[in-house]
């Protein structure tokens, strides 16, 4: 990571218009989203406010200058009671500051938070082509755990998606209910 990129906590209100450009890059250009519409301002403040009421962190690696360079989250995998140690993350890089090792700084952020937040698995949603993320997590220490054949279709392709994991030490004392 470059020194004068600061770790900051994401807000609607400081990088949603940042956000917002990310996300809808990825949905323009890559399989990265499945998404095939832009995304509105509107849509990003909502997915500020369920991260926000579901206390699940946004971190963001920002310039000296304000810019956003990279950003990740995390929050809930499925929605059942059971899965409470489980985590589906996510990771952007904005498109002029890739291949720099942001991700990578942006990924173990938040391994970093699932522990202190008392996770045990993280799990990340990747389509199979995506190379440099199935590397990125595979450096981390992630493990390809499967792949879902043709569940998604985009750019007029069947995408595959692949599912990696990271088993966390964290929690010391789980427990059921």
């Amino acid at each position: 990571m470059e020194p004068e990129l600061s770790v900051v906590r994401c807000s609607f209100e400081c990088q949603g218009a940042q956000v917002l450009e990310i996300f809808n890059h990825a949905i323009l250009t890559s399989t990265a989203l499945y998404d095939y519409s832009p995304r509105s301002l509107e849509q990003i403040e909502t997915w500020f406010a369920a991260k926000a009421q579901g206390e699940w962190p946004i971190i963001g690696l920002e310039s000296s200058d304000g810019r956003l360079q990279a950003f990740g989250s995390y929050g809930s995998f499925r929605n059942f009671p059971a899965y409470k140690y489980t985590v589906e993350h996510s990771v952007y890089v904005a498109e002029a500051f890739r291949g720099k090792g942001l991700g990578h700084s942006i990924l173990q952020l938040l391994i970093e938070q699932a522990q202190r937040d008392d996770y045990h698995a993280m799990i990340g949603a990747i389509d199979s082509n995506n190379e440099a993320s199935c590397r990125l997590h595979e450096t981390l220490g992630f493990e390809l755990v499967g792949t879902l054949p043709q569940v998604g279709f985009k750019f007029g392709n069947w995408l595959d998606l692949a599912l990696y994991q990271l088993t966390l030490s964290t929690p010391i004392s789980p427990v059921d209910g």
